[in-house]
């Protein structure tokens, strides 16, 4: 997740997927929306649900291999990458990447030789030269391929990084480059509103859904979740719509009403990958680990949203 989607609009913004301020939305309780009433059963059996969930496989994780005193701008071995991939691929069937530079671009062959399915990620950003580097690494990636979805650019727009006009651009080069493979856009649901040109160029809508970044409460934030995804599918014109990222942090300062917390980010993944497997739908669970680095562009929450420590030490069991 960049720093974008907690800066770009207020909780009560037209963004917002549930206007803030209307109470009606929030009048029934969790168990009206879950399929387990989490208030009513121990900790011990959310323990349960949440290994039953983990241990079945989830779809996705959203992978990077930084480890503690790393961040982007250094370059990662394979040997590197082959370890934290082995940690995590017995409990989910895709990753997500986020770039295709500096060793990152080996990420997808090296999860292809792990049994693992993958969605690319093309890292764009302001830097024109740097946008084209990951570009033709991420082109080369697909074409060897190894990338089952390729995801051109991530929160560019929320950000304000690039026009319209470019990122489609990159899209259209894309398509054009690797037509075999299926081609889309990642962002924060309610930009696929706004800039129907993306949404209809794109072969599938990638969506970042945080309601813990729009300050919700976790016992309505599985409501609040299908009503950004449901605000997505409303203008993907039958195109299939994955939720490319959403997490709950489990240290750090509150926001608004969300409030991180191991309990509450328990919660949150069991809710969320009930629901997934109930209506079918795919979802890249943010992240994989725990990223010290991240606490500078995310405030104290930015380092605590793995489902495994920085250490690679799975938690919540």
């Amino acid at each position: 997740m960049s720093k974008g989607y907690s800066d770009s609009f207020a909780a009560d913004s037209r963004s917002s997927a549930i206007p803030w301020g209307r109470p009606a939305y929030f009048a029934s309780s969790q168990s009206v929306f879950a399929k387990t009433d989490l208030s009513r059963i121990s900790h011990a059996d959310k323990i349960a649900l949440f290994k039953q969930l983990l241990y079945n496989k989830i779809h996705g994780l959203a992978f990077s291999p930084y480890m503690d005193g790393q961040s982007p701008g250094m370059e990662i071995s394979q040997q590197q990458i082959q370890a934290r991939l082995e940690i995590i691929k017995p409990y989910c069937d895709w990753i997500r990447t986020f770039s295709c530079t500096e060793g990152n671009q080996h990420t997808p062959r090296i999860a292809h030789d792990n049994g693992l399915k993958t969605m690319v990620g093309v890292g764009l950003g302001e830097d024109h030269e740097m946008n084209e580097l990951e570009f033709k690494n991420a082109i080369e990636v697909a074409r060897s391929g190894h990338a089952d979805i390729l995801a051109v650019g991530n929160e560019v727009l929320l950000r304000g990084d690039l026009s319209e006009e470019t990122l489609l651009d990159y899209i259209q080069r894309a398509k054009h480059a690797v037509p075999d493979v299926h081609v889309g856009y990642v962002d924060a649901y309610f930009l696929f509103e706004n800039h129907p040109r993306i949404t209809k160029a794109c072969d599938v809508i990638l969506i970042n859904c945080y309601p813990f970044w729009e300050h919700c409460p976790v016992e309505y934030s599985l409501f609040y979740i299908k009503e950004m995804y449901h605000r997505a599918q409303r203008v993907a014109d039958g195109k299939k719509v994955i939720i490319s990222e959403t997490g709950w942090p489990n240290t750090g300062s509150p926001y608004g009403g969300a409030i991180p917390s191991p309990e509450n980010a328990l919660d949150y993944f069991i809710n969320a990958y009930q629901w997934a497997d109930e209506e079918n739908i795919d979802i890249f669970y943010f992240s994989s680990f725990d990223e010290s680095w991240k606490v500078g562009d995310e405030g104290d929450v930015g380092a605590y949203w793995g489902l495994w420590d920085k250490d690679g030490k799975i938690k919540y069991t």
